[in-house]
């Protein structure tokens, strides 16, 4: 068995393969897009088979370039996290489209359910808020609407993505990680079990639900890949991500910019309870025992940039966008609130909807394509004050995601933030961190501390704007975002 290890890295808009040495470097990487379904107004679905064809054919194309299975010594799994995978156990095969953690279909569920009162003991069990984008709702939703799912009985298997992916890998094991099973509204925090009181509010068979296991060890093996191979490393991406970026202890925050736009602050081994809007969630379990951390959630980041490309037509590619912010000395006054699947943290407006705000026959489409990348800096502000106020504020913030290959997001984002920002010159820290995880399962290190050796260099941002011009762009921020939300109410 070699040293080599294989991670899937199962995203929103596209699925990679990434192959890590124990020393960091990377040896090859394969990655295929993920088609984005959607259906109706706030509605994203992915197609299940399209996930695991995808995963399997990025995983062989990685295996290769190892030289075969026996340079492999484990796999390591990183998966968009929310999404939720419904299968039958005994055909292997999805029974209706996986609902993606972007979708809003089930919001005036939770909106009754908060108008119920049920809110307060759902985050004092779980450290979530009652929100679609979380995997409970989205299995109730399904569970009443999907007639195929009642009628599987028995058969019906329910998991996130990377619950789907160890089954089909393994060809049967139902498993999920905590940090996984932590983001579903059905785990109890402080226990690490499904808990019975939420797994009644949401009408879920405990049946259908995996076994919730360590985020590192011996998760069965595969044969698909030309040999035996181990896997060794499970987590939702957020929380591998924390982990690729060494935040290891109490304090240490990182914030991830993709799809969505994630920040996650080490809360230490005591499930953190928030009074500001924000997530405690758990960060990684070993041997039983777990740590936490405290997180913020962005549901738009790099979407905006495909949106401004895509729906409107504004940019050609995403690299189009730090010329066009370089290109004019301020917003000319210019506001974007990307609100395209609601606002999370620290608002949490489902029905929120996107607004661009300050326009002038002055406007060119410079303005607002600074306005979207301004929007980055602006959002992780608001989190930022809401971790201050739950007394965990950041004394600097270490970044990475698609978006922050941006030189000028980053400086933007020392600026608005008033502190270090610091980038891994290896951006894949989502990758590194299940590659990290793998690494300790299958013993070729003894701890994630020891695993550290894999992080590379970093660059540190540093702030240069003025206070005055800071402050007045976060007073028109702020004006923008109390617009958007007293139209959604």
């Amino acid at each position: 068995m070699g040293e080599m290890l294989l991670v899937i890295d199962e995203g929103t808009t596209s699925t990679r393969a990434m192959l890590f040495g124990p020393d960091g470097r990377v040896h090859g990487s394969h990655v295929m897009p993920l088609t984005q379904n959607y259906p109706a107004h706030g509605l994203v679905e992915h197609d299940a088979n399209e996930i695991w064809r995808n995963s399997l054919d990025c995983a062989h194309a990685v295996v290769n370039k190892a030289g075969g299975p026996e340079a492999i010594a484990a796999i390591g799994i990183a998966n968009q996290r929310e999404t939720i995978v419904f299968w039958d156990r005994t055909t292997g095969e999805p029974l209706a489209p996986a609902i993606v953690w972007q979708d809003r279909r089930t919001a005036s569920l939770c909106r009754r359910l908060k108008e119920r009162g049920e809110e307060p003991g759902v985050q004092a069990r779980t450290g979530l808020l009652l929100d679609p984008y979380f995997s409970g709702t989205k299995i109730a939703w399904a569970m009443e609407h999907w007639p195929q799912l009642k009628g599987a009985g028995d058969r019906l298997a329910i998991g996130t993505v990377e619950s789907w992916l160890v089954w089909k890998l393994t060809g049967g094991l139902h498993i999920t990680d905590a940090t996984n099973a932590s983001r579903t509204l059905l785990m109890a925090l402080g226990s690490g079990n499904w808990d019975d009181g939420l797994l009644d509010l949401f009408g879920v068979p405990r049946t259908a639900l995996p076994r919730i296991v360590d985020s590192a060890g011996d998760f069965g093996t595969t044969k698909l890949l030309g040999g035996e191979i181990p896997i060794c490393g499970l987590a939702g991406d957020q929380q591998a991500a924390t982990i690729g970026q060494g935040c290891f202890r109490r304090g240490e925050a990182k914030g991830t910019y993709g799809t969505g736009a994630f920040v996650l602050a080490n809360a230490g081994a005591t499930p953190p309870a928030s009074k500001n809007r924000l997530l405690a969630t758990v960060l990684w379990q070993f041997d039983g025992r777990r740590a936490y951390a405290l997180e913020g959630a962005v549901f738009v980041a790099g979407s905006l940039i495909q949106w401004l490309r895509d729906s409107l037509g504004l940019i050609e590619s995403a690299d189009e966008t730090e010329k066009f912010a370089r290109s004019i000395t301020d917003n000319g006054g210019v506001y974007l609130v990307p609100a395209l699947a609601g606002l999370g943290a620290p608002w949490w407006e489902p029905e929120a909807r996107a607004a661009i705000s300050g326009l002038s026959f002055a406007t060119g489409k410079a303005h607002i394509v600074r306005a979207a990348l301004e929007a980055q800096a602006l959002q992780t502000h608001d989190l930022k004050t809401a971790f201050a106020a739950d007394g965990d504020d950041w004394s600097r913030l270490r970044i990475d995601g698609g978006m922050v290959a941006n030189d000028w997001i980053a400086q933007d984002m020392a600026d608005i933030l008033g502190i270090p920002v610091e980038r891994p010159v290896m951006a894949e820290t989502t990758a590194l961190g299940a590659a990290m995880l793998a690494a300790r399962g299958c013993g070729i290190f003894a701890s994630l501390k020891d695993a550290d050796v894999m992080r590379g260099a970093i660059e540190t941002f540093e702030p240069k704007l003025s206070e005055d011009a800071r402050q007045a762009r976060l007073a028109g921020w702020q004006a923008a975002v109390k617009h958007v939300i007293a139209h959604s109410e």
